[in-house]
């Protein structure tokens, strides 16, 4: 990406501080004039081919998304030059009432994407917006904002949708449910090589490595009828895990050194950011340089919640693959900055809830049955100083609950200040989410199999299951319940969706229980 470009983009909002409260803007204004060289004149195709969608919305301000695109699955289709883009953003979905509009620069540094954090809006309203290109109209699209001083939230948590293992049917019943937004912790793509004999195969030869073959990766998985809808219908606030670049990465260590040299996967890294950036209703902040984006950032939802979005790759230690390793105090999942980020967020909060939304784990899973313990490492068990401090700091913070993905599975589990001691004390819940089709249908019988030999060795998890699907949450002042929604079947487009089990956090009494 020319450094021009992302200083310009930056420049006009926030430092990427990576804190956003509610009501803080982070990007200037998308309307201006044209620039030199920018064409004004109408593809033949339809360019809107990848949707739209809206992300991390504020009291008074929702970012609007789209990526032009003719020619989605072959690098876009769009001409080397710029194209204007106008949108609209109206009080009713007819667009009589107009609050909001202007036009954007969609440029080919950036794929042809658009990114309008569109600002000066009431808080908790609907809104309905909608982009123009030449003769083109998209969809029309739902946001809406976040209310100063809300009494409840809705959010549903999802993660891990990989393209070749199901189809993302679950966002179809999410879309009923009529969350206030999505919480997506990560894994939005899988960057595997294509299979022939999957459910749906992945576009291209090979796994992406370059900036063309992470867009061709995203607008496949954005040509998803389903995960198009949810988008289109409720705003997303969203985080990454390892598959939108490198299964298992870590910092600058991909998950093969043997096969990848470091500059290999610097280049790697950068592409797959940039892509990532393109393709998100993300702020201006997130934009990447170079091999670095920012995106741990926090939400405030007036009194009720205070989100802290984390970011558990670019910063952490290398995975270890022995318990003793795992206890070494070095280790960081975090990085100090971030840390010191979260624990101030954290321990300097009013909130009546203290949400942390976490990639991965952080729960300990025990994988041996009886005396001894194997930790799962790639997740917050292979960090233990770390975590357990967090843990110790949790017992000081009003309501901590963690939202979690990666594992492909349902683990819903009671945080524990000392995890080798059953009678320490509870210091908060965690909700691991199943994937929205990662692992494909799963054998109930082979689960149970696996997991149950392990319950009395992790007396902490109080529900766990194989079924794909998403986790509900409503918020209020005197708790959170929770529902895990589940499809009978990712292999067909379509499925019947129920809520499997039914679970509560009580406000002042930490951990989970059933309903």
């Amino acid at each position: 990406m020319p450094e021009i470009t992302r200083r310009r983009l930056i420049a006009a909002g926030a430092a990427a501080s990576g804190t956003l409260a509610a009501g803080q803007i982070a990007l200037a204004p998308a309307a201006s004039a044209a620039p030199r060289g920018t064409s004004r004149r109408a593809a033949a195709a339809d360019p809107f081919t990848l949707g739209i969608a809206s992300g991390d919305p504020l009291t008074t301000a929702v970012v609007i998304w789209t990526r032009l695109a003719t020619d989605p699955l072959h690098g876009g289709g769009m001409p080397d030059s710029a194209v204007e883009v106008s949108w609209q953003v109206a009080e009713d979905q007819k667009f009589r009432r107009i609050v909001r509009q202007g036009t954007a620069q969609a440029e080919p540094a950036f794929g042809h994407s658009v990114h309008v954090d569109v600002r000066g809006l009431r808080p908790g309203r609907d809104y309905w917006y909608r982009f123009r290109s030449g003769d083109h109209l998209s969809a029309v699209g739902r946001t809406r904002t976040m209310d100063t001083s809300p009494s409840k939230l809705r959010v549903a948590l999802a993660s891990c949708q990989n393209w070749q293992q199901g189809y993302f049917n679950a966002y179809a019943d999410m879309r009923d449910q009529d969350p206030d937004f999505v919480l997506f912790v990560g894994d939005y793509i899988y960057e595997s090589a294509p299979t022939a004999s999957s459910v749906r195969v992945h576009e291209g030869s090979g796994e992406p490595v370059t900036l063309d073959q992470y867009r061709n990766r995203y607008a496949q998985y954005r040509t998803d009828p389903d995960l198009n809808a949810i988008h289109e219908t409720t705003p997303w606030i969203v985080t990454f895990d390892d598959h939108e670049v490198d299964n298992d990465f870590a910092g600058e260590v991909p998950q093969d050194p043997d096969k990848q040299s470091h500059d290999a996967f610097v280049k790697r890294l950068t592409a797959a950011y940039q892509a990532y950036y393109e393709h998100m209703p993300v702020r201006a902040t997130a934009v990447p340089n170079g091999p670095h984006i920012q995106m741990y950032r926090r939400f405030d939802f007036g009194s009720l919640m205070r989100l802290n979005v984390l970011d558990t790759r670019q910063f952490r230690s290398n995975q270890v693959t022995s318990d003793a390793a795992a206890e070494d105090p070095k280790l960081t999942m975090l990085g100090a900055t971030q840390k010191s980020w979260l624990l101030n967020g954290l321990e300097r909060s009013y909130a009546r809830w203290n949400v942390v939304a976490s990639q991965i784990m952080m729960a300990e899973t025990d994988n041996v049955a009886g005396p001894g313990k194997n930790w799962f490492y790639d997740a917050w068990d292979g960090y233990q100083v770390e975590r357990n401090d967090l843990m110790a700091r949790f017992q000081h913070i009003r309501n901590p609950v963690v939202l979690s993905g990666d594992r492909h599975l349902t683990m819903i589990s009671d945080l524990k200040k000392d995890f080798s001691d059953p009678r320490s004390a509870v210091v908060g819940a965690e909700f691991v989410g199943t994937s929205i089709s990662s692992n494909g249908d799963q054998d109930v019988n082979a689960f149970n199999a696996q997991w149950d030999p392990l319950r009395k060795d992790n007396p902490h998890w109080k529900f766990i299951d194989c079924h794909r699907g998403y986790h509900l949450f409503d918020i209020d002042r005197r708790g959170i319940d929770a529902q895990v929604r589940v499809v009978g079947s990712v292999l067909k487009p379509t499925s019947t969706s129920s809520a499997i089990t039914r679970l509560r956090v009580d406000e002042g009494r930490p951990g989970v229980h059933t309903v």
